[in-house]
């Protein structure tokens, strides 16, 4: 009743030459980032080869950060990225920290409180252990044994992955910056499971992991980014910029880049 009263108020006001429009309507971010000539970016950096910091020169590298830096160019705006991290993702974007986050997996809990725009990549979840290892490791059962440690990192998709996967195994869930995957190099876990894009990189940046046999990838996800559940304006134009880019072939070209093509 109260939001009724509002709206009526701000007709009132609107009709009787109060309130202009501009007033009585939200602006969409849309015109608040062509307004300011600036995007901002929320990106954890720590997702290769998605969104990378680069600890040399400081800048983010990555499919994603490609991704809305082609945006920001179409747009004709210039890109501010913010750094975050997975447990607080959404949390910016629904306090208006950024204008939008770099992809993350549609999950139906982020999907209740924050708005997601259209995929442009599907990513898949495998097993990672050391090659000393790997004659344990088999299957996706043979990891679900209470002799065996899980690392996750805490406010990611695969923490949640892991305790539906593996409920006999011992979780050990850490924090940003801190990387499940730093576990398992240091033995202070057997396995961590990621996404099949971040696990190509990992078995070629580290030659002591290998990604566990399984027989496929588990829960299969479109990525796409977060942005203001309430924001359709903004939405619509991201969504048809995917279209466009989708069409042009761009997200087949960047998959090529960062070796991600099938």
């Amino acid at each position: 009743m109260l939001k009724i009263r509002t709206l009526l108020s701000a007709v009132t006001l609107l009709v009787t030459g109060g309130l202009s429009l501009a007033d009585a309507v939200e602006p969409s971010r849309l015109n608040k980032i062509l307004s300011s000539g600036e995007i901002r970016i929320g990106t954890t950096g720590d997702w290769n080869p998605m969104t990378v910091k680069n600890t040399a020169t400081g800048n983010y590298e990555g499919f994603d950060i490609d991704v809305v830096t082609e945006l920001a160019k179409d747009m004709g705006v210039e890109v501010k990225f913010v750094p975050t991290d997975w447990k607080t993702l959404i949390n910016g974007v629904i306090a208006d920290k950024y204008d939008m986050t770099t992809s993350a997996s549609l999950n139906p809990k982020r999907m209740a409180v924050a708005g997601y725009t259209d995929s442009y990549y599907h990513v898949g979840t495998v097993p990672l252990t050391l090659k000393k290892h790997l004659s344990k490791f088999n299957s996706w059962e043979d990891i679900n044994s209470s002799d065996v440690s899980v690392a996750t990192t805490l406010g990611t998709v695969q923490e949640q992955q892991a305790k539906e996967y593996f409920p006999k195994a011992t979780l050990k869930s850490v924090e940003a910056p801190a990387r499940d995957f730093q576990e398992v190099l240091s033995g202070r876990a057997m396995v961590h499971i990621t996404s099949n894009v971040e696990a190509a990189t990992l078995v070629k940046k580290y030659e002591q992991m290998a990604v566990v046999p399984v027989k496929e990838a588990r829960s299969p996800t479109p990525l796409a980014m977060l942005v203001a559940q309430d924001d359709q304006v903004w939405i619509n134009y991201l969504n048809h910029w995917i279209e466009l880019k989708k069409t042009r072939g761009f997200f087949k070209q960047l998959a090529k880049k960062w070796n991600l093509a099938d």
